[in-house]
């Protein structure tokens, strides 16, 4: 009974800090998306405004570590929060979520020098993170094809190769890279480390950014050039990569299919408002069989999304995660997206795929949803593998 006490009053927490959130996203940040579009000064010293206030709100990093300020613990709680602060899409950096997932890498796997240089100032706000895994000479992101290489030397890792699809890599101010430190015989559990590299090293340079369906959305490619860091930039041990990396997955692709959730609840809302305005009235939208499908389905959507998420996260919160579970939101989060954001768009007509809407960017991301974070050709073929294998061994499938 203590442990279902303490339970829902976490849950009442969470749930307190939503509402907040999204009065905050409403009356401030939906009002300014035009300007936080541009790309402009202007645009930068608005979006640090706005994160500011809600700093002063007491709303900035909610899930970070509690050890450095954060006020949600568990991943499953967070989901109430995070698919409030991703109703707009500009809200990571003004909330400050975009380092959550670094943030209890960091502290998880870094040793006191990697706190205090990089973590800290993270949490503060100061610095901007990174990550790079993919690389442009391969196709996805297969762990046994990675050919970026660190090798140690004189206490500093030395390290060469490329990365692309690397996000925020133009403002990051480190980034934490996926290398191949062991022999090439060498297994692929001891093969790989994570190294953290310092944005203005010798070495490293931001080849080009990468439009997506023509946005950047903050994607790019980079190089390193015999690039040198000390040797205790080390994230979580010499071939330990692997381990991290999967961890850093799992977690990663769960706070991701939070933040579509909250765009399709932004798509859901938009639906509602088109339906009953003026303009849906008079064009009879309420009345007609085929716009009640598409809110229907939405609706369905977006519901069966939150539902897996829920208990993906749970895993992760009890440390009973299961592949199948992780992948499985994550689908549903990216289809539940595409969905209403298509039907959105329908409703909307011309209008839906102008400016004049937040709407044509969300559909970049909707599409972007099904290849990012692993593409969902991939993600069916692996549940399915998964799923074959068990019942190799058992007979029936547990879903509790």
């Amino acid at each position: 009974m203590l442990t279902i006490n303490r339970r829902s009053t976490h849950t009442i927490l969470a749930q307190s800090l939503a509402n907040e959130v999204r009065r905050f996203v409403d009356e401030l940040i939906i009002p300014n998306e035009p300007q936080l579009a541009c790309k402009e000064n202007q645009s930068a010293q608005l979006q640090s405004e706005l994160a500011e206030k809600a700093r002063s709100a007491g709303l900035w990093g909610l899930f970070y570590p509690a050890s450095y300020g954060g006020k949600i613990t568990a991943l499953e709680d967070y989901l109430l929060v995070a698919e409030q602060e991703a109703r707009t899409e500009f809200s990571s950096d003004i909330f400050g979520s975009h380092s959550a997932l670094d943030a209890h890498m960091l502290l998880k796997f870094g040793n006191h020098e990697i706190r205090k240089q990089f973590l800290e100032p993270m949490i503060s706000g100061k610095t901007i993170p990174s990550y790079g895994m993919t690389e442009p000479e391969h196709s996805g992101s297969i762990p046994d094809l990675i050919t970026t290489s660190a090798h140690l030397s004189n206490g500093n890792w030395h390290i060469n190769g490329r990365k692309w699809f690397v996000s925020n890599a133009h403002k990051a101010t480190f980034i934490t890279v996926l290398a191949r430190t062991g022999e090439k015989d060498a297994l692929l559990s001891s093969a790989l480390s994570m190294i953290i590299v310092p944005a203005n090293t010798t070495g490293l340079k931001v080849e080009r950014p990468i439009p997506i369906a023509g946005s950047s959305l903050d994607q790019s490619e980079i190089s390193f050039n015999a690039v040198q860091v000390p040797e205790h930039y080390l994230l979580g041990g010499c071939g330990k990569g692997l381990e991290l990396m999967n961890q850093r997955l799992g977690i990663g692709r769960l706070l991701r299919a939070m933040s579509w959730v909250g765009l399709a609840q932004r798509c859901l809302d938009l639906m509602g408002a088109r339906i009953n305005s003026a303009h849906g009235r008079s064009a009879r939208l309420p009345e007609k069989q085929l716009v009640r499908q598409h809110i229907g389905n939405t609706y369905q959507a977006i519901a069966s999304a939150r539902a897996l998420i829920r208990i993906a996260a749970r895993g992760v919160d009890t440390q009973c995660s299961s592949h199948i579970e992780i992948n499985t939101a994550k689908m549903a989060a990216s289809r539940a997206l595409c969905i209403a954001s298509d039907s959105a768009i329908q409703l909307y007509g011309a209008e839906g795929i102008s400016d004049l809407t937040p709407l044509s960017g969300i559909s970049k991301i909707a599409r972007a949803s099904r290849i990012l974070d692993g593409t969902e050709d991939s993600l069916i073929s692996s549940i399915g593998r998964q799923l074959i294998h068990f019942y190799q061994q058992k007979s029936t499938y547990s879903f509790d």
